[in-house]
């Protein structure tokens, strides 16, 4: 596949696509582990110009303990009632080295909108497909998630992105 290749638009496949975040807790000796099961989203890249957005449900987060996540979706974290999407808008794309790009994005996280760059790795993923794979650390203070009882919980929380995109017609 080369680069003209990946001219076009694309969808989202939420199947094969995965969103987990780590935070560490419990004063660094233990780490939450979650996804985000609700992804959607779509991008177009031509010659001049990559742009993209995802769309998170916040709701869907998971982290198999029910009462942790009914907590972290509650006002005190996510309040999900009052913010139930997480959305991340592409707005460029550079490469970097072969199979490399750094994206460009805005992360929107309870109203709360940041700059990020994101180091991603892109490959084809079979008939047609593309998997773009990224890894970035956020302070969640941020984004305004504040909730911490005790202080067991630390700022930095590391999030690992995979997103399987599938050319349109």
């Amino acid at each position: 596949m080369t680069n003209s290749d990946w001219f076009g638009d694309w969808q989202l496949d939420p199947e094969r696509t995965t969103l987990e975040f780590h935070s560490p807790t419990f004063w660094g000796l233990a780490h939450v582990k979650g996804t985000f099961t609700d992804v959607s989203g779509s991008a177009r890249a031509t010659e001049d110009s990559v742009t993209g957005q995802l769309q998170i449900g916040a709701a869907s987060l998971r982290t198999g303990i029910r009462k942790r996540d009914e907590h972290l979706r509650s006002p005190d974290f996510f309040d999900v009632q009052a913010f139930p999407s997480i959305a991340v808008s592409i707005e460029s794309a550079e490469a970097t080295q072969p199979g490399w790009v750094s994206l460009r994005a805005q992360l929107t996280v309870k109203g709360v909108q940041r700059e990020l760059e994101l180091p991603t790795h892109v490959r084809a993923d079979g008939e047609g497909a593309l998997r773009l794979q990224t890894t970035t650390t956020l302070n969640r203070l941020h984004y305004g998630v504040d909730g911490n009882l005790f202080g067991m919980m630390g700022e930095a929380v590391n999030i690992e992105a995979t997103a399987v995109f599938v050319r349109q017609s």
